[in-house]
């Protein structure tokens, strides 16, 4: 079986995409080429609506890039966050912490 690709999308200014399954079988290809699709801006939003998978993989891609864009002094907004993402979220009980960056 192979796996659905990530798919990035730059929608306008500050607003992407992603779509895709983020799972254990596609997200260290695209963390490794992040150089590539990694956003600049001051604040973005990260649509979640296309996600067709989640796994505890996709997740944790998605605290690292969170994390690695606050650094750098972004404001990360998380908009339609797929249900069974929200449940990865509340059974690792970081839910808390990303309350903030959800929409």
């Amino acid at each position: 079986m192979t796996a659905d690709k990530i798919c990035w999308q730059v929608i306008a200014d500050g607003q992407y995409r992603l779509s895709g399954s983020l799972d254990r079988d596609t997200v260290p290809a695209f963390w490794h080429q992040r150089k590539q699709w990694m956003p600049h801006n001051q604040q973005l939003t990260l649509d979640l609506a296309d996600l067709s998978r989640v796994d505890s993989a996709g997740m944790v891609m998605l605290l690292h890039l969170c994390q690695h864009l606050k650094q750098t002094g972004s404001c990360v907004i998380l908009h339609n966050v797929p249900k069974q993402l929200k449940t990865l979220f509340r059974l690792s009980h970081i839910e808390p912490m990303l309350a903030a960056c959800m929409e």
